[in-house]
């Protein structure tokens, strides 16, 4: 919206912005140069082109003399459409702007310059409304360049998005269109990727919040989608950005469980990527922020991807010590879960649980008794592990 001068604009002033009028084609020429002085982004022609800039000059300065002299039908059309020009040439609105105050002070060297002397004390009267004038037209031009601005971010996020969406899906076909799209995600063609998947705390709330950020700021290329249950990511590593280190990174702002893929070299493996991540995700304990590797647990991954015959696997040998009240079970398999994980050692699973032995002996005859398997022979030592894991997975215990 156009601001109103404070008052009506000077005789002076009008008239000497209608003699300048005839002019402006030299003096776009005039300010064109000058702003391709002062503006590195637009020496040369690099981004604006020479004929562009002082085609948007000469439509400036018909603006503002246009507006100064009187004339009722001066819109704010052409500098809109400058300020939609430059955002969709990518030039920074910093840049933007500051050719148009350069251009504001040549106007004013240029109104100083054809006045007489009597003509010199006006303009310093006039000169908040002059200026006035000025501000609009950079205002009418960065308002636009917002908004196209905006409506490219939404495309591109839209594009983005409906990208990533088919390169995880395996929908992508041929590798031409694959690579095209792994440019448009500024993703390399050749590298080591992974896939990350994490369960979200809510529905469609960020399992990893701000994890593109980043990563970004770390140098490492990702793209990422949301939907109801899971945040899904496809992570670019590198030799300073090992998998070890992305891990690493996740742990430190995942709120739930969450799952990574082996990694991998070729962009059409992403789909099967996607499903080893989601499979390590599932097998994580719930209701915690454990990270899973696919390529590290490969008994839970492959039971949970059964989920039906896992829980009745889990049923059949574990059920009279699943039935325990919840206390009871919990101390048994907080037991023999240490038992496993140093070993079979009942001291050193004793020291780290802080019992004595004899307690951890108990707890572990009370598991034999209760599933009729004994810890000392090997097979039901292997059914009892993949029980646990199991149960462990679905929340059975």
């Amino acid at each position: 919206m156009l601001r109103a001068v404070t008052t009506a604009v000077d005789p002076v002033v009008r008239n000497l912005s209608r003699m300048l009028l005839p002019h402006v084609d030299d003096f776009a020429h005039r300010m064109a140069a000058r702003i391709q002085a002062q503006e590195p982004l637009y020496r040369e022609g690099q981004v604006v082109p020479a004929d562009e800039l002082r085609r948007s000059c000469q439509d400036n300065l018909l603006y503002v003399f246009g507006r100064l002299a009187g004339d009722p039908n001066v819109g704010v059309e052409a500098p809109r459409a400058t300020g939609v020009r430059r955002a969709e040439a990518g030039v920074p609105l910093s840049a933007v702007l500051q050719a148009f105050r350069i251009g504001g002070r040549l106007v004013w060297e240029l109104l100083v310059e054809h006045a007489d002397d009597a003509a010199q004390d006006t303009l310093l009267r006039c000169a908040a409304d002059i200026w006035a004038i000025s501000d609009d037209l950079a205002e009418a031009a960065a308002a636009a360049y917002h908004g196209t601005s905006a409506d490219r971010a939404r495309h591109d996020n839209q594009l983005r998005s409906a990208l990533l969406n088919s390169l995880l899906d395996g929908r992508l076909g041929d590798s031409a269109r694959l690579w095209e799209s792994a440019a448009l995600l500024r993703l390399p063609q050749h590298g080591t990727f992974v896939v990350v998947a994490a369960e979200c705390p809510s529905p469609g709330e960020e399992a990893l919040p701000r994890i593109e950020d980043l990563l970004r700021s770390h140098d490492v290329v990702s793209a990422w989608r949301l939907d109801a249950e899971l945040q899904e990511g496809l992570v670019s590593l590198g030799a300073r950005f090992d998998l070890e280190r992305l891990c690493a990174e996740l742990a430190s702002v995942a709120v739930q469980r969450l799952g990574v893929s082996e990694a991998y070299s070729n962009l059409e493996a992403t789909a099967a990527a996607l499903r080893q991540a989601r499979l390590a995700c599932a097998a994580g304990t719930p209701h915690t922020r454990s990270l899973v590797r696919f390529d590290e647990q490969p008994v839970a991954t492959l039971l949970i991807g059964a989920p039906d015959a896992a829980q009745a696997v889990a049923r059949r040998i574990l059920g009279p010590l699943l039935d325990l009240p919840d206390d009871d079970r919990a101390v048994i398999v907080d037991t023999v879960r240490a038992w496993l994980a140093e070993g079979g050692s009942t001291s050193t699973a004793a020291s780290r649980l802080h019992l004595h032995r004899n307690t951890v002996r108990y707890r572990l005859r009370r598991l034999e008794d209760l599933t009729g398997r004994s810890l000392a022979h090997p097979l039901d030592l292997a059914e009892l592990h993949v029980a646990l894991e199991c149960a462990r997975m679905l929340d059975l215990g």
